[in-house]
């Protein structure tokens, strides 16, 4: 591997020659991904892919003409301290900001990159390639600002806000809401069983952690490999299950924690159940208020569903441990 000092002016034209081509083809792997979603957003990746083939067209032409036409086999991975490219692209249904935000930092740290380079160069041809660089990438920046200005019309960025408000639906919402709603509801009925069947905090809190986590997995596991959200456009199946497990542990945990309270206060079991009962009120709640405000149920319908099955796993809970 060399570094930086140690090119030719050939072997660094030979090396943004690649980058460019490459920079390129991450654009298309962009406008591929995001066609069916965020179809203006795709056209945009689409003409800075253009843009991007037509740079290294006219640096390969610099390149014919100053060194013949056998190019070096040298990349940016060769060279030290030279740019490595996350393979987010790879990544399927990416969200659209995440998408824009890589390709801004792609050109950001590309124009940085040959700055500093032309900046520590002591040959003067080099200087001023190094220099040429810079301005072209950030010359594709500025393509990226007026193509998004003249592509992404005040109708298209609606369509694109409506699509990427599903995507979040899809993704973070339904996962964690199923995971929320399990985790507060199926744990009811082993927590406050225990409950009333021991009156002892800390043994409660024991069976309240290990229904929440055990729960919390098998949900994780559940939503992860239901799909892997090349059909549904659900997303990634990774995040998908981390969010609907860490969902599922808290609305467990969220009525368990109470029982920490000492056995040593009088009326510890009074004061735990109560406080738990009270988080399991607003639990509930808060699942119907999710229901009503991302999944197009009416409030009092989701509060009635919700509130009523929570009730009847409570009582049920409460009746088993009481028996």
């Amino acid at each position: 591997m060399k570094s930086l000092s140690e090119l030719t002016e050939r072997e660094i034209l030979a090396v943004a020659i690649a980058s460019e081509e490459e920079d390129g083809r991450i654009y298309l792997s962009f406008a591929e991904d995001l066609a069916d979603r965020y179809p203006a957003s795709a056209k945009v990746f689409e003409e800075m892919a253009e843009q991007e083939a037509g740079h290294r067209h006219a640096l390969l032409a610099l390149y014919q003409k100053r060194f013949g036409p056998n190019l070096p086999p040298i990349r940016r991975e060769d060279v030290k301290g030279f740019l490595r490219r996350r393979p987010i692209w790879l990544t399927r249904n990416l969200p659209l900001d995440t998408v824009r935000k890589e390709a801004e930092v792609m050109e950001y740290e590309s124009a940085h990159f040959y700055q500093k380079a032309a900046e520590r160069a002591s040959d003067v041809g080099v200087r001023k390639l190094l220099g040429d660089l810079a301005a072209a990438e950030q010359g594709h920046e500025s393509l990226a600002v007026r193509l998004g200005a003249t592509i992404l019309t005040p109708g298209a960025r609606s369509d694109e806000d409506v699509a990427y408000r599903r995507f979040f639906i899809l993704q973070y919402v339904q996962p964690g809401l199923a995971g929320l709603m399990d985790g507060s509801v199926s744990t009811l009925a082993p927590l406050f069983a225990a409950a009333f069947a021991t009156q002892n905090n800390w043994e409660t809190f024991l069976v309240g952690l290990a229904a929440s986590i055990g729960a919390g997995v098998s949900m994780g596991f559940a939503e992860a490999l239901s799909d892997d959200g090349s059909l549904t456009g659900r997303g990634s199946p990774l995040l998908r299950g981390g969010v609907s497990g860490l969902m599922t542990a808290l609305g467990g945990l969220g009525h368990t924690l109470p029982y920490l309270v000492p056995d040593t206060i009088p009326d510890h079991f009074k004061i735990a159940t109560s406080i738990a009962a009270a988080v399991v009120f607003v639990e509930l709640w808060a699942i119907a208020f999710i229901r009503a405000r991302y999944m197009d149920t009416p409030f009092l319908q989701a509060v009635f569903q919700i509130v009523l099955g929570g009730a009847i796993v409570l009582a049920a809970g409460v009746l088993i441990g009481g028996a």
